[in-house]
């Protein structure tokens, strides 16, 4: 007599798949989310570039950069989209040394929205 098998899987094929699934998840996930951090931080120096442009414009019209209370609201009309904020959705700060020659620092306090920090909470900076 000829026993019938049934075209299913058995539970521990099933269990052993899922350890697999498991362990490649937790070798490829902390790799992944890492590359995600140095991309967000690339594009937060990709938007201070654009600012920092945004701003010389500005400057080739007014003849000085915008001050501290201006803001980068002022470069708004030399934007090609609204001002952005940084990756992780804090605004960009903007700080005006009011000299003659109208030095100007643009920074994303990075992750953390803090001053200061290391890697992804690390300040970036025009300078």
């Amino acid at each position: 007599m000829h026993r019938l098998r049934s075209n299913g899987f058995t539970l521990l094929e099933l269990l052993v798949v899922i350890v697999i699934i498991g362990l490649l998840a937790g070798y490829v996930a902390p790799r992944y989310f890492s590359q995600v951090g140095k991309s967000e931080v690339q594009v937060a120096r990709a938007q201070i570039d654009s600012l920092e442009k945004a701003l010389d414009q500005y400057r080739l019209d007014k003849r000085r950069y915008p001050t501290a209370e201006e803001g980068l609201t002022a470069i708004q009309p030399y934007l090609k989209k609204t001002l952005p904020n940084d990756p992780w959705g804090h605004p960009y700060v903007y700080r005006a040394s009011g000299t003659s020659g109208g030095d100007f620092e643009v920074i994303s306090l990075g992750r953390d929205g803090k001053s200061g920090g290391s890697g992804e909470d690390a300040d970036i900076t025009n300078r």
